[in-house]
């Protein structure tokens, strides 16, 4: 729950910074959030290319909403596989050639939204079916196929995780480096009264108060939630595979996709039971 957690750190903070009786005008200091949060942005510039910098912000939709695969996604791609699987052994792998080509105007993936909304997973299904019409492969070079294809969607998943990583790493630097300035200021101040320096090394100290709570509070929980994320969908594309696979090696559609449901995380994997009941609801 990301919006809920943002809430609470920013929130737990403030209110045992001002159960110490502090003001909390004191911690709004413009210049060290202009020095921190400027600096990690540029060092993020230097660090990545354009395409991993648009990636990564149009994966902060992802990080507010938090969404992760759930059961019903899971049960959804195995009723779709049975379907095609049962096609294919009654009328032979051709007749999965339209579907492997245009499966956006394909009736059965159709009938599962979440298979279709998942372009990657999609994508990933659509090729491998062409690859499985094609029949020019056998059992063991085609899943060194789909290995490839998971550990390409694998590293990928972990670039923009990767990216946030290093910034959330560079924050207390950071940080310290904008307390230095305000201490380089305060120096220039000594002959000021007390209160006057005082305040000049609070501001400072502020510095390395934002780069920490920037750090552990944001940057690096926000970077493990796409990191969890990449693992659901690389699971999802396990679970795909193991289907496949099981197939080619000439296993009936029924235990093609009970090889899956073991592959299926357990807090998500249907029982066996209830994997049989909704494969008899799809014969009917």
């Amino acid at each position: 729950m990301p919006p809920i957690g943002l809430i609470v750190v920013i929130g737990c903070v403030i209110a045992g910074y001002m159960m110490h009786h502090g003001n909390l005008a004191l911690l709004w200091q413009p210049n060290e959030v202009v020095i921190i949060c400027g600096a990690a942005f540029g060092s993020f510039l230097i660090a990545n290319p354009m395409s991993l910098i648009k990636e990564t912000f149009s994966s902060i939709p992802k990080i507010i909403l938090g969404k992760e695969i759930k059961k019903s996604q899971f049960v959804d791609l195995l009723l779709l596989l049975y379907e095609f699987l049962s096609i294919a052994r009654r009328e032979g792998m051709l007749a999965l050639e339209e579907h492997a080509n245009k499966p956006d105007s394909s009736a059965i993936f159709g009938k599962y939204p979440s298979v279709i909304k998942n372009h990657h997973l999609k994508d990933f299904l659509a090729d491998n079916l062409k690859v499985f019409v094609s029949g020019n492969i056998e059992p063991t070079e085609f899943e060194n196929l789909m290995d490839i294809d998971t550990e390409v969607h694998e590293h990928h998943g972990t670039l923009v995780p990767s990216a946030l990583t290093t910034v959330s790493d560079s924050l207390p630097g950071l940080g310290i480096v904008a307390a230095v300035l305000g201490i380089i200021t305060t120096m220039g101040l000594m002959e000021e009264p007390p209160t006057v320096l005082g305040a000049s090394v609070g501001a400072a100290l502020c510095g390395t108060f934002l780069g920490l709570l920037l750090s552990y509070g944001y940057m690096a929980p926000m970077a493990k939630t796409l990191e969890n994320q990449a693992v659901d969908f690389n699971n999802i594309l396990k679970v795909a595979k193991s289907v496949l696979v099981a197939f080619s090696k000439g296993l009936p559609p029924v235990m093609a996709i009970e090889f899956a449901r073991r592959a299926i995380p357990s807090n998500c994997r249907p029982s066996y039971e209830e994997m049989e009941e909704l494969i008899k609801s799809v014969k009917k």
